[in-house]
């Protein structure tokens, strides 16, 4: 079972991204123009990833394949779940009734 141990950025300039890098390479590998929009890594936490390993928002042969090949893995936050509310026509709807 492949296992890595990680470092974990979140940036300060985008909330919700985070980056993963090896603990051995760390930001090493990761391209000056990503760091540059990333803004300055702030570390969050190191980890042990394995494939079985549960993570918050990524899944974490994807996140292994990444490092390995890229040297970094980024996460973005997920969308913004938009519930299709319109209060406008809720409001005439009221009206008319």
């Amino acid at each position: 079972m492949t296992k890595l141990l990680c470092n974990i950025y979140k940036s300060r300039r985008k909330e919700g991204t985070y980056l993963y890098v090896s603990l051995q390479d760390d930001l090493k590998r990761v391209p000056e123009l990503l760091l540059e929009t990333f803004g300055r890594p702030e570390l969050v936490t190191k980890l042990i990833i394995s494939e079985d390993r549960k993570l918050a928002q990524a899944e974490a042969p994807k996140v292994l394949d990444a490092i390995a090949t890229k040297g970094f893995y980024l996460q973005l936050p997920p969308p913004e779940e938009k519930l299709g509310l319109d209060l406008d026509v809720f409001c005439k709807r009221d009206k008319d009734e």
